[in-house]
């Protein structure tokens, strides 16, 4: 019985010595991920800003002017007037019944004309 309670404490060291090893073991991985994640979203986060820089680059007003220019007639462009501009309270909105009732109501089945 004496050699019984000594085994069994043995035992449960060296199963929670084990079970230690594995949770470092595991947490090491989930940091080595973690890492390498960070390192791809500074990479993103550099793609991102380079592309911001392109788009803001490509859209200068003077540079879409130039193009605007260049395309005139090939695209058909017209220059803006303040006519083509109005109020709000000049745009005219439907009224509520504009669509008007239904009259032939159709209904829909899944089974595909099949009886």
């Amino acid at each position: 019985m004496r050699t019984l309670l000594f085994i069994l404490p043995g035992l449960a060291v060296m199963a929670l010595a084990f079970w230690a090893y594995s949770e470092n073991f595991e947490t090491q991985m989930v940091l080595t991920d973690v890492d390498r994640l960070q390192a791809q979203i500074g990479t993103e986060r550099e793609t991102l800003a380079i592309l911001r820089a392109e788009w803001a680059y490509l859209n200068r007003p003077e540079r879409l002017r130039d193009l605007a220019d260049l395309n005139f007639d090939r695209l058909g462009l017209l220059p803006l007037t303040p006519e083509q501009f109005a109020r709000v309270t000049q745009i005219g909105y439907p009224g509520q019944r504009a669509l008007g009732p239904i009259i032939n109501p159709i209904t829909l089945d899944s089974t595909g004309g099949q009886p």
